[in-house]
């Protein structure tokens, strides 16, 4: 699979706090949802590239060098002199992390530097809010998906949309609105749902909502208590993640990654919900980025074992 948007520095507290206010210490880690996603995969076993634009200075360097290290391929990054990686400034908490971005290298990428190649290669391309809230690199990342579906690619899109980073909701709504059509698969949270569409809806409205801007497949994450599926205009709940937290950040990242590799792997998407239920609360445990040790066979063992005791249970 191919990202395509941020590539950036995630410096995350150290200790446990409410917001930005209280925190002191903090831990360098890369950072930026298609990477991470792209990451999350190749810790999974899956094979990913990454397109991305960030300064050529140490912490460009440290980006680059952490994708590669697990495997993701980095011959598309366009590293750039005249600009410096973009830094998020993010407080560990249990819930929505509190954060601040100094923005910069990630939203300068430009459509002549999305490569053919990358997403000829790719079987899915995956893009963000995040990468969309800023030109020129809106252009980039609707050019790139323009170029996948045209050459019969899959799409994955994370609304991750904010109004610190988007503060123009309107235009938010009408560039995700634009894309939507293009789009097999997207995850929103409840957090984005309501940024986009207002509070007070129910999570089915939400995920309805989602599917009749376009997507063919929407994964709703609620948080603590459930996800759903909206699929073929069914809506299906499942349970999410129960477990003492270390870390929520990047928790959605994960989840997303387990499932689309599960649906690259051919599983229906109900499996794919239960596989990537499993690998968030991996995360959920660990303080920083998913462990690089997770083996996606035992997963679907322990899912097929799960399985037919629950059909065992069931015929008793």
């Amino acid at each position: 699979m191919l990202g395509v948007g941020e590539l950036l520095i995630d410096l995350i507290s150290t200790e446990p706090a409410p917001s930005l206010r209280d925190t002191v210490e903090f831990r360098r880690y890369q950072g930026g949802a298609p990477a991470n996603l792209v990451l999350n995969v190749a810790k999974l076993g899956g094979r990913s590239a990454l397109i991305a634009k960030i300064g050529i200075g140490a912490f460009g360097q440290y980006c680059k060098n952490e994708l590669s290290r697990f495997g993701v391929l980095t011959d598309y990054l366009v590293m750039d002199h005249r600009t410096r990686t973009t830094m998020v400034f993010v407080a560990r908490t249990k819930g929505t992390p509190d954060f601040e971005v100094a923005r910069q290298g990630d939203a300068a990428l430009r459509v002549e530097e999305v490569s053919d190649e990358a997403i000829s290669r790719a079987r899915l391309i995956h893009v963000s809010a995040f990468a969309l809230s800023r030109e020129p690199c809106r252009s980039a990342v609707q050019h790139a998906v323009r170029e996948a579906k045209a050459a019969g690619k899959l799409v994955s899109l994370d609304p991750n949309y904010h109004p610190d980073i988007w503060p123009d909701l309107f235009e938010a709504k009408q560039v995700l609105g634009e894309l939507y059509p293009l789009v097999d698969l997207t995850k929103p949270s409840m957090d984005d749902a309501e940024r986009i569409f207002g509070p007070g809806r129910s999570p089915e409205e939400y995920a309805r909502r989602f599917a009749a801007m376009g997507a063919r497949i929407v994964v709703l994450t609620t948080g603590p208590g459930e996800a759903l599926l909206c699929h073929e205009g069914l809506v299906t709940t499942f349970p999410t993640p129960r477990v003492r937290v270390a870390d929520a950040t990047g928790a959605g990242d994960a989840y997303w990654a387990g499932f689309i590799v599960a649906y690259l792997d051919g599983r229906p998407p109900e499996q794919c919900m239960q596989f990537a239920r499993t690998v968030a609360e991996i995360k959920l445990r660990t303080v920083g980025p998913l462990p690089a040790n997770v083996d996606r066979d035992e997963i679907y063992a322990a899912l097929s074992t799960a399985g037919q005791a629950e059909n065992t249970q069931s015929a008793v």
